[in-house]
């Protein structure tokens, strides 16, 4: 089938200089959304049709697979789809979407496409409590879809219909040029409906047909902020469902956010208000506390993410150590049983196994060896002001506290570093390195007071 995507709005009542289409659900636009889904149907043409802000849309959602239309004044729906047409197959079906209606799940659309076949009319419809808003499905005595009247235009009676349109359609192709080319925008709107092909198709003898979703959340759309923030907690809601269902312990599933991909394995524990962006894997017994954020990154089997975590781009081997407060960059790579402590940040660098630093340490551009013990107060200056250089710190070294490491700089195996030095020569294996000093004391010494005012 071809898929065609209306995605030109403005959405005035958003009240932002985003275009509606792009604003993100779960981190990324909308639009984002229905085109995953769309991909998942493997349509022979896939459509976008833009307008208000298109070279921002083009920009966010443009790929090889996705063509443009454009729709340069807002006339409504059955206008949209016009402008798509040239760009179609007359030989298949074509599927209408909504830009702004992404969490539709795709065993739905496929329900829908095989209902209508490739020479049925097919609507997906939903009945809801309150209808209020929504174009109504009028059918005839024997059940048969007769037309759809919006809100606007319909009657008392037609109001009280609980059947609502969703927008959503699929039509045989090479007769909907004629059908779009016959709207009348003779309405409450002025515009040209889409939802008015139904009546063209029923003249024309073609049997329309229609289909319903699992759940009414699946035709939601976003015309507001409340509105999106509604449907965030929707999917936020069902991502925490899969996980449970999966397997994954969660404090409280109200209380997590992804955005992205989530791949848990067996065991798997999240304490509240985590934050997950991006591609994220936590393989077996692994344990997240409070108030992480993690993106883009691969958490080994048994590693115990503490607290206010944050997580960049970072690798971890099994049964590491991190937090709380710890913060690993992109580049960074720990080895199995490493323990990167609180207020350390690692960044594009390797820790080795067994490695430690526990407090208040930089650890950036370098080569940390296995058991490595790397003191309070580490920091490597890896930047010389234009460019980066790095420190090798060899298996079995003990960092005192308060070191400096001037890169590029090698450290070799079993060396002492004592508290308070800088080193910026390299160093050979087994020496003890510091910088001689003089403790000065001195008697009779008398502390500075406030004078009184």
């Amino acid at each position: 089938m071809n898929i065609v995507i209306l995605a030109a709005g403005m959405g005035k009542r958003m009240r932002s200089a985003l275009p509606k289409v792009l604003h993100p659900l779960a981190g990324r636009p909308l639009l984002a959304h229905v085109i995953e889904t769309a991909r998942t149907l493997s349509p022979a043409r896939l459509v976008v049709v833009v307008g208000h802000g298109a070279d921002k849309v083009r920009e966010a959602v443009g790929a090889p697979d996705v063509q443009f239309a454009i729709q340069d004044k807002q006339l409504g729906t059955g206008h949209a789809v016009q402008q798509a047409l040239p760009l179609l197959d007359p030989s298949v079906p074509t599927l209408v979407l909504y830009g702004d209606v992404p969490l539709t799940r795709a065993s739905t659309l496929k329900r829908l496409l095989d209902a209508a076949g490739p020479e049925r009319y097919g609507v997906l419809t939903v009945t809801v409590d309150d209808p209020s808003g929504y174009g109504r499905i009028v059918r005839d005595a024997g059940g048969a879809v007769r037309k759809i009247v919006e809100q606007k235009d319909a009657s008392e009676e037609e109001r009280r219909i609980a059947e609502i349109n969703t927008g959503i359609v699929v039509s045989p192709t090479r007769t909907l040029d004629a059908w779009l080319a016959s709207l009348k925008n003779d309405n409450a709107q002025g515009e040209f409906y889409l939802t008015d092909v139904v009546e063209r198709a029923i003249e024309a003898g073609v049997e329309v047909v229609t289909a319903q979703p699992d759940a009414e959340w699946e035709t939601l759309g976003v015309n507001s902020k409340v509105q999106l923030a509604e449907l965030e907690r929707v999917h936020q809601r069902n991502v925490a469902h899969a996980l449970l269902e999966a397997g994954v312990t969660l404090a409280d599933p109200a209380r997590i956010d992804v955005r992205g991909t989530l791949e848990c394995g067996a065991d798997v524990s999240i304490d509240v208000n985590c934050v997950f962006e991006g591609r994220v894997t936590l393989a077996d017994n692994v344990s997240i506390g409070p108030n992480c954020v993690i993106r883009d990154a691969s958490i080994g089997a048994g590693t115990r993410v503490d607290a206010y975590t944050h997580i960049e781009g970072g690798t971890t081997g099994a049964k590491v150590v991190l937090g709380p407060y710890a913060r690993l960059r992109p580049g960074a790579v720990l080895g199995d049983e490493a323990h990167v402590g609180n207020f350390v940040e690692v960044k594009n660098a390797v820790m080795g196994h067994g490695a430690k630093a526990n407090h208040l340490s930089y650890i950036g551009d370098s080569d940390i060896g296995a058991r490595v013990n790397v003191g309070a107060g580490t920091i490597t200056c890896n930047y010389d002001g234009a460019n980066k250089h790095r420190t090798i710190v060899e298996d079995d070294v003990f960092i005192g506290s308060d070191t400096q490491l001037v890169a590029p700089v090698r450290v070799g195996r079993g060396v002492t570093i004592a508290a308070g030095t800088t080193v910026w020569k390299d160093v050979g294996e087994g020496e003890l390195v510091l910088n001689e000093k003089r403790q000065v004391s001195k008697t009779g010494y008398v502390r500075p007071t406030k004078k009184k005012s």
